[in-house]
């Protein structure tokens, strides 16, 4: 072999330098847009710089506010650029499958080692919902926390909109909270009923501002000193009035929403109450078959009579379906105002389906069929929540009369009730829009 001469030695060293710089600035970059969002909205990942067909995983990570850590991950392999966009390409296994942008999202779980149990909510609406994105090699399930990520971003979830105001009501013992779109107002309103868990939950409502809509998180369960046995018809119809009276609210624009419990609480309010008139309701996972005469109490009195499944997970649907309920349904059919039912039909807390099916033949008796609407959404359980919230078949749950703490069984699963939260989301915005936006 000749030795090299200065010229090839000169070319040499040019090209070694050309490597060294271009290895340096192709590390893989990780982008997540938008940086800052409201929880409804998607996102979209991509990695580049990566060699190509390369097998990576995307692992998504977040804190809870009980501090609690949740997580997801996709398996993906980069195309012949070195790219991969969860937008478009597909996750070939881990907490989801398919392409599925906001898998990340969606299909959170508590990561191995945690409590059993959890779920995940979101208590302090004015710090976000901070998701750390990261991209490492290879398909991994377990161990992220001792592998070096190839790139990070963190993202901002957000319920609540800039310019978004909170309001503590706490007036004729009422307890609450309003938010206020930005802007001058007026705007139409929505009263926010939750489910028996109790407590103030704010999120709901706060996205909800975030859309356009005065929202009134109440909370009912015992609030400070006033008992089950103390809370009637009287503490939601003052409710109601504050939120009709409200100098920021569009008067006699309301529409009363409910989850859970909170629905079967609406379906009596509208059926039987003089003083609450929505402009229209919305019902998710309700009942008709929970009739309100005195007081909340009543709503309480079977729990001693609950049943489990073989994994000792309670089935409260089957506590409702057993008691007499002939001569004690609500009377649906004195509803004046359209209603939207949004059900799963694998809801193992309350006979959703069951109940939107008879009130349905109720309200056809009585000549108000054409204000229901029903959507009954496939393997879809109770919680039907806002878009990309997590999905828990089942959780820990406080019985609000006994006290006494127990897993409760939710139903659904994860990749059709993900698709259900975000279609009714849509439709539960098109329908309050549809109803009180007229002048």
């Amino acid at each position: 072999l000749k030795p090299w001469s200065e010229k090839d030695l000169c070319y040499f060293n040019m090209y070694s330098l050309y490597r060294s710089v271009s290895q340096k600035w192709t590390c893989p970059l990780i982008s997540v847009q938008p940086i800052r969002g409201l929880v409804d909205e998607k996102f979209q990942i991509a990695v580049t710089n990566l060699p190509p067909n390369q097998k990576v995983t995307l692992h998504s990570l977040h804190q809870s506010d009980d501090t609690d850590f949740w997580e997801a991950f996709g398996h993906y392999v980069s195309d012949e650029h070195g790219s991969v966009t969860g937008f478009k390409d597909e996750s070939l296994g881990g907490t989801y499958d398919g392409t599925e942008p906001v898998g990340l999202l969606w299909s959170m779980r508590p990561i191995p080692g945690s409590r059993h149990g959890l779920r995940l909510r979101k208590r302090d609406i004015f710090r976000p919902m901070e998701v750390r994105i990261s991209v490492y090699n290879g398909h991994l399930s377990q161990g992220f926390s001792h592998q070096a990520p190839l790139a990070t971003s963190v993202t901002e979830r957000w319920y609540v909109a800039p310019g978004v105001k909170r309001v503590n009501i706490r007036e004729k013992e009422i307890r609450g909270t309003l938010f206020l779109p930005p802007g001058s107002g007026p705007y139409p309103g929505v009263l926010d009923l939750w489910g028996g868990g109790g407590g103030l939950v704010e999120y709901r409502s706060a996205l909800l501002a975030s859309h356009g809509f005065a929202s009134m998180a109440l909370e009912y369960l015992a609030p400070e000193d006033l008992s089950l046995e103390d809370t009637d018809a009287s503490y939601f119809e003052k409710a109601y009035q504050i939120l009709n009276n409200h100098p920021m609210v569009k008067k006699d624009h309301l529409a009363v929403l409910g989850l859970s419990l909170g629905s079967a609480i609406t379906l009596n309010m509208v059926s039987y109450s003089k003083v609450i008139k929505p402009q229209c309701c919305v019902c998710i996972s309700g009942s008709h078959l929970m009739p309100v005469e005195k007081s909340l109490s009543e709503l309480f009195d079977h729990e001693d009579k609950l049943c489990v499944n073989e994994d000792n997970q309670v089935i409260y649907r089957n506590l409702i379906l057993s008691l007499p309920c002939q001569s004690g349904k609500v009377d649906v059919g004195r509803i004046k105002c359209p209603l939207l039912l949004v059900n799963g039909d694998d809801d193992q807390n309350f006979p959703a389906v069951e109940s939107a099916e008879d009130m349905a033949m109720m309200m056809d008796k009585a000549g108000n069929r054409h204000l229901l609407e029903i959507l009954t959404y496939p393997d879809t359980g109770h919680l039907i929540e806002p878009p990309y919230s997590p999905h828990f078949r089942a959780t820990k749950y406080k019985l609000q009369w006994t006290k006494e703490r127990i897993v409760m069984l939710w139903g659904g699963q994860t990749k059709p009730h993900a698709y259900a939260q975000e279609d009714a989301w849509k439709k539960i915005l098109a329908f309050l829009w549809q109803h009180l936006s007229a002048p």
